[in-house]
């Protein structure tokens, strides 16, 4: 088995495996909506874009079609 991934959403560590997604390792709200209504993936294949994150200072990255990398830095956005 691989070592697990650590990575940080929202200044916070987060351990997982090989292969899991960020939408995965997030487990829950990504971001608020410009109403500042929370918003959190739905379709799991990047078409519907509610699960876009900031990822290493790149925003608008599909959380559910990125899979987490060591030292990985993710802002959700949703404590804004």
């Amino acid at each position: 088995m691989a070592d697990p991934i650590t990575l940080t959403v929202d200044s916070r560590a987060v351990t997982v495996a090989p292969g899991t997604t960020v939408a995965a390792a997030i487990a829950g709200v990504t971001r608020l909506s410009v109403s500042g209504q929370l918003r959190a993936p739905l379709c799991g294949m990047g078409v519907c874009q509610e699960c876009r994150v900031t990822i290493n200072g790149r925003a608008h990255v599909l959380s559910c079609q990125t899979l987490c990398r060591p030292g990985m830095d993710v802002q959700t956005g949703a404590a804004a």
